[in-house]
């Protein structure tokens, strides 16, 4: 019997889900991060990124069918023990729960900044974690429709960002091409790696997923997706602003949608990053769900509703007794995506050679 068969989910709803958590807060700063560390060369070192995390995404796959009725935590179980399972369960609960709380954090900054710069941090917090805990409730079945709702929502965003390119263009921007140094464009692509971070999860949506064998392909249109939305805003930042131009906007995406105006809207960015948020939630609410999933399993419990709510205590008494600021989510941000590197592009390559070896050495005590 499958143990997560009330919960399934279709290929559509598992790439998306996974494209959503991959399409996050480092959008918005994507381009300028590239610019800064490999000028207009950086959309190589963003495609170099894109290939390792799609090595890594299929190697999930391949960890993934030694036990396929399972998330991560059973096989750790079932192959490693039980402390290991346990191990893994923590580890696994830390980091999205620190995933979670950056991107909702973050969240929060862009909405004081932005729109509601006279609302106190609590408020807007409140406000973000209210519909994310009724939606995050639901479980993955859930989740996988609201990412398939956001997605097909969010289909004219890359008709939008036509309009600057038809006020001001410079392809010569562009050129010449791979002025940079290999050194410092493989430098940059391993921190562009860090913008693909969501492929992890498929360690837990793949016992979810009604047709299993086509995992790997859904994991390869996922990242497809994601690559088109990066390289699509990187080329259309790095065309519109100078080289110089671009390091000066913390967010050049939503900079730049600054000479946008329509006759009954002035302020086109604003309206932007209140629909963006929709985008965010694709990556906070997953987020919080498996924060929740990790923590039931480590306790060998089922109470949901009880840990979702001490999760939001932790982050609404964080804004309230700690003013963020964007400094500090920098910080935290680098700090999370330094840690993340290795183990998401690390911990599959490790796991799927300690099973091989286990698996290659019990065939042999049987012949």
């Amino acid at each position: 019997m499958k143990k997560y068969a009330f919960n399934e989910i279709t290929l559509m709803q598992y790439i998306l889900a996974i494209h959503g958590m991959q399409v996050g807060i480092g959008v918005l700063q994507l381009p300028r991060l590239l610019a800064e560390k490999a000028g207009t060369d950086g959309w190589i070192s963003l495609v170099i990124g894109w290939l390792v995390a799609l090595a890594v995404s299929l190697v999930i796959i391949r960890v993934m069918k030694y036990y396929p009725e399972g998330t991560i935590l059973e096989l750790l179980s079932h192959y490693f023990g039980r402390w290991a399972g346990k191990l893994g369960a923590i580890v696994f609960c830390a980091y999205f729960f620190f995933f979670f709380f950056i991107v909702i954090v973050r969240s929060v900054l862009f909405l004081k900044l932005w729109i509601l710069p006279q609302t106190p941090d609590a408020t807007i917090m409140v406000l973000i974690l209210i519909p994310s805990y009724l939606i995050a409730l639901g479980g993955v079945r859930i989740l996988g429709r609201y990412s398939e709702l956001v997605f097909y929502m969010a289909l004219w965003v890359p008709f939008f960002y036509l309009i600057p390119l038809s006020v001001s263009h410079h392809w010569l921007h562009l050129l010449p091409v791979l002025k940079e140094s290999w050194k410092n464009i493989l430098e940059t692509s391993l921190t562009t790696v860090v913008s693909f971070l969501g492929v992890e999860t498929a360690f837990f949506l793949y016992p979810f997923l009604q047709k299993k064998q086509s995992a790997s392909k859904g994991m390869i249109i996922a990242n497809i997706l994601t690559i088109s939305v990066y390289l699509g805003v990187t080329f259309v930042c790095f065309v519109f602003f100078s080289p110089d131009e671009i390091t000066r906007y913390n967010e050049p995406t939503l900079s730049i949608l600054k000479v946008t105006e329509l006759r009954f809207v002035e302020r086109m960015e604003i309206v932007f990053l209140a629909f963006y948020l929709f985008i965010l939630s694709t990556t906070s609410m997953p987020m919080m769900y498996l924060t929740t999933f990790c923590s039931n399993w480590l306790f060998g419990t089922k109470a949901f509703r009880g840990h979702f709510l001490v999760l939001v205590a932790i982050v609404v008494a964080y804004v309230v007794f700690f003013v963020p600021t964007f400094p500090q989510s920098d910080k935290s941000q680098k700090i999370f995506g330094n840690i993340a590197l290795y183990l998401i592009v690390g911990f599959p390559f490790v796991l799927w050679f300690l099973l091989w070896m286990k698996t290659r050495s019990a065939r042999r005590k049987l012949t």
